[in-house]
């Protein structure tokens, strides 16, 4: 039987640092950012799905005024430990965030979507908390025919596709998918980047969509 006090984020966070992943994930975000050209005095942005706090910290630095949420109570302790000075709190994707926070001109969501059992949900959330000519970032890990292919060749299915990992993934986003679910909330004008290796073989696929 589950421990009810379980962490069901997904991940363990011993310390507030950025990991491997955030290596080819930052540096997309931040050209992504720069290419919205906000004005400073708008630079307000929500982060769903905030872990450990380690890229809302960047994103501080950058001047952006970061509010973010996550579930995992390990991630929140880090962060306040290691980032006090952002507002990040409890919160789930399946929660009635706007209500609390209201909207922002960005929302960004790095490598959560593929972790809920009810993607929909978290897509409304989404769209409820950017505002009327928004932005929403959502990262997820890559999938595509000749990735697939890739893992299938070299043996590697059943540890990428592993029903081993406690909270683990338990969606698996291809360009088509992701598109399908940001559509049906409202958004538009999607754009899509791969970053990780080369297109073809991408490690995580990032959209851009804009809420009308």
């Amino acid at each position: 039987m589950m421990d009810a006090a379980a962490d069901i984020s997904g991940y363990a966070y011993e310390d507030g640092e950025l990991n491997q992943s955030h290596d080819y994930l930052v540096p997309s975000l931040l050209d992504i950012l720069a290419s919205l050209s906000v004005p400073s005095n708008q630079r307000r942005l929500f982060e769903l799905g905030c872990g450990n706090g380690a890229v809302a910290a960047v994103l501080a630095k950058q001047g952006y005024h970061v509010t973010g949420v996550d579930v995992s109570t390990q991630g929140l302790e880090q962060a306040q430990r290691r980032h006090p000075h952002l507002l990040l709190r409890q919160g789930s994707v399946y929660d009635p965030l706007a209500d609390t926070y209201g909207q922002f001109p960005i929302v960004v969501s790095l490598e959560v979507v593929e972790h809920l059992y009810a993607p929909r949900v978290f897509a409304k959330t989404l769209y409820d908390l950017v505002e009327p000519s928004g932005t929403a970032i959502v990262s997820t890990p890559y999938h595509g025919y000749w990735k697939n292919l890739a893992l299938a060749l070299t043996g590697r299915l059943d540890a990428h596709f592993t029903a081993l990992w406690d909270h683990g993934h338990i969606k698996f986003w291809s360009m088509k998918t992701l598109k399908t679910l940001l559509l049906e909330a409202g958004f538009r004008d999607l754009s899509f980047t791969r970053v990780g290796r080369v297109p073809a073989l991408a490690k995580s696929l990032i959209a851009v969509a804009k809420k009308p």
